[in-house]
């Protein structure tokens, strides 16, 4: 498994006819399949077909799947949004909701970050991104921890897309119906639910209580330095 294809794309010749093929348009046509037909149907052999090119040809560009996927989640979530300046709550928010747009996107973009596999300039751009918004206080461990933390509620959040915490409590609903008695908490949240409102909100919620966390953290290191 290799990176080095991402850091060294091959130039077009400055003499001649351009290269037909690159692997920007490659990772398009991946893309464009696993939107249609999911993670799974991805394949040099099936890339290569659709572009109407030889298997071979794409080895030009790139060492196998693996590093296909790769280029695909990188092509995908592209660049980072340029993070207005503000407060570094206000900042984390904003770039935790980029990348929830950007996972959202794609259904199989989450399949793609799983396990190991090379990592491209976008996605540590992205990382870059949220290192610039955290407030001193934190160490280099601390740091990438919090990210860590960030993007791992997003990844959840990004899982539950397309209604699916709506989808959960209306089948819970269903089903206490008839078993109130065993499940009284339950009953008792979904009813409260029912009657102020305020569900499918737990990427605000989850990210503030992170948000506060750290928040707290560094109040009680500021406090004990006195």
């Amino acid at each position: 498994m290799t990176a080095d294809f991402f850091w060294n794309a091959k130039r077009p010749p400055t003499r001649g006819p351009k290269p037909a093929l690159t692997l920007d348009r490659i990772a398009d046509a991946a893309i464009a399949i696993a939107d249609a037909e999911g993670l799974a149907a991805v394949s040099m052999q099936r890339v290569a077909a659709d572009l109407g090119y030889t298997k071979m040809s794409l080895y030009r560009y790139l060492p196998g799947k693996t590093e296909l996927v790769a280029a695909m989640l990188e092509r995908s979530i592209d660049e980072p949004p340029a993070i207005p300046d503000g407060p570094w709550r206000e900042q984390l928010t904003h770039w935790a909701a980029a990348l929830l747009a950007a996972y959202t996107g794609h259904a199989w973009a989450l399949e793609a970050t799983s396990g190991r596999r090379p990592v491209g300039p976008n996605e540590i751009a992205w990382m870059e991104a949220a290192l610039r918004c955290l407030p001193p206080g934190l160490d280099g461990a601390e740091r990438f921890d919090l990210v860590a933390t960030v993007a791992g509620h997003v990844r959840m959040i990004a899982g539950q897309a397309g209604g699916a915490e709506a989808d959960l409590t209306a089948a819970i609903t269903a089903v206490v119906r008839d078993h109130a008695g065993e499940y009284p908490a339950v009953v008792a949240a979904i009813g409260e639910i029912g009657e102020r409102g305020g569900g499918d909100n737990a990427f605000a919620f989850g990210l503030e209580r992170i948000l506060d966390g750290l928040e707290a953290l560094l109040d009680r290191r500021r406090s004990q330095r006195v």
